[in-house]
């Protein structure tokens, strides 16, 4: 997904190196932390409507399980590849220690263009990578969830297809499905109620007075599109909005509604959309606006950019999506950016929510959903804020400072290192 300058998982290694660093971790212990546990590749071939077969590689990373199970999304990209997967797999370790769950971290991915994949074939790529991944996952194992182009009605044909294979009921394997099998009411918004959350909680504490503060948003998925809701209907001006093919800018406000329709209408997509000027997605991040979302891939922000960038806010919605060399360009210009192991963690949140309704077999109001991520969210942003204050650090080197440290201090207890 990335040239070699901007590795993703040498970036999330030097991450992980400098918290070890600053936590004097023993080179035992920092070398554990900074490579997978475990990892399985697989071929996957798969036959196509018209008759043919197209062969496809699966990736499934468990990157550690001192604090309990590997838990993380599913991505479908052309672009995929195993060093995105172990980067991933990475961030989604601190990403459950940051939030406190008694979770580890891992990813899975399967390269392939899902926007030339019908819906059949959707369903025999979900079928055949479980097939080909069942042995190394399990409710106490690894659980996989959505991730970018995956959804609920994938996540329900790989939990067929392992229950059929298992020959019993296993909802707990599989989070974000839907709720007619199980799936949690508020998983499809959790990672944008959850970066509400944040940015409520940023502004109450560091006073940078938000009430019509002016947003920017790349990505229009899920998460973004979600965000763009969320913020629209509590009064927030999202001026831009960006998905793959298109983005616009709009100094008076998106009509976010109108926006969602027609990308849900036009298979989405936002070209031609007429309510703004149309810009390029490097034209969004560097747009006149007070907090900018980046949730749509990573490495968005780089030492190229990051000079331009006007926001003064910037919440990670997105996996990865600023580069070191930008992240020191921010610090110097005292822009203030959530990590997105803090920021996006409502989503594996509400999964964990998800699995303990499984286990007990007694589901949660949506009220009940949202009131225990809000807890959780500001909890983890108070102590990561109080982290951060006491070591005189970035509110990046704080979180992974102390999710570095939990994970550290299970894999001591253990006798691991």
């Amino acid at each position: 997904m990335t040239g070699q300058a901007h590795n993703p998982f040498h970036i999330a290694q030097s991450h992980v190196d400098r918290a070890c660093a600053m936590l004097e971790l023993s080179d035992a212990e920092r070398q554990f932390l900074r490579e997978p546990m475990r990892e399985m590749q697989a071929t996957i071939p798969l036959r196509m409507d018209d008759g043919s077969t197209r062969v496809f590689r699966g990736y499934r990373v468990q990157y550690n399980n001192a604090r309990g199970p590997c838990k993380g999304g599913l991505r479908w990209h052309a672009q995929e590849n195993i060093d995105t997967v172990r980067a991933l797999a990475c961030w989604m370790t601190w990403k459950t220690a940051i939030a406190d769950l008694p979770l580890g971290g891992g990813k899975g991915g399967v390269t392939c263009n899902p926007r030339e994949l019908s819906n059949s074939e959707k369903e025999r790529l979900s079928r055949a990578y479980m097939r080909a991944f069942h042995e190394i996952l399990s409710v106490d194992r690894d659980v996989p969830a959505p991730d970018v182009h995956t959804n609920p009605q994938i996540m329900a044909w790989m939990l067929d297809e392992y229950e059929t294979i298992k020959g019993h009921s296993h909802p707990g394997v599989i989070t974000g499905k839907p709720p007619a099998i199980g799936g949690s009411l508020g998983r499809s918004d959790a990672t944008s109620y959850g970066g509400m959350c944040i940015i409520r909680e940023v502004d109450r504490e560091m006073n940078l007075r938000l009430e019509r503060a002016k947003y920017a948003i790349q990505g229009f998925g899920n998460v973004g599109g979600g965000i763009a809701k969320l913020l629209h209907e509590q009064g927030g001006l999202v001026v831009a909005i960006g998905a793959e093919d298109a983005a616009f800018y709009n100094a008076g406000g998106i009509d976010v509604h109108r926006a969602l329709e027609y990308y849900e209408r036009n298979a989405m997509r936002l070209g031609g959309f007429d309510d703004g000027d149309v810009i390029s997605n490097d034209e969004l991040l560097t747009c006149q606006c007070d907090v900018l979302i980046p949730a749509a891939v990573e490495h968005v922000l780089t030492r190229q950019n990051a000079e331009q960038v006007k926001a003064k806010l910037i919440v990670e919605l997105a996996n990865g999506p600023t580069t070191p060399a930008a992240d020191h360009v921010f610090n110097h210009r005292g822009i203030i950016v959530v990590p997105d192991i803090l920021a996006n963690s409502g989503g594996v949140t509400v999964s964990y929510f998800e699995q303990v309704q499984n286990t007990i077999n007694y589901y949660w109001s949506l009220e009940d959903v949202h009131t225990q991520l809000d807890r959780r969210m500001t909890c983890a942003f108070r102590s990561l804020s109080a982290m951060a204050a006491e070591k005189s650090v970035s509110l990046r080197e704080a979180a992974y400072m102390l999710a570095v440290s939990r994970v550290a201090e299970a894999c001591r207890v253990r006798g691991w290192v």
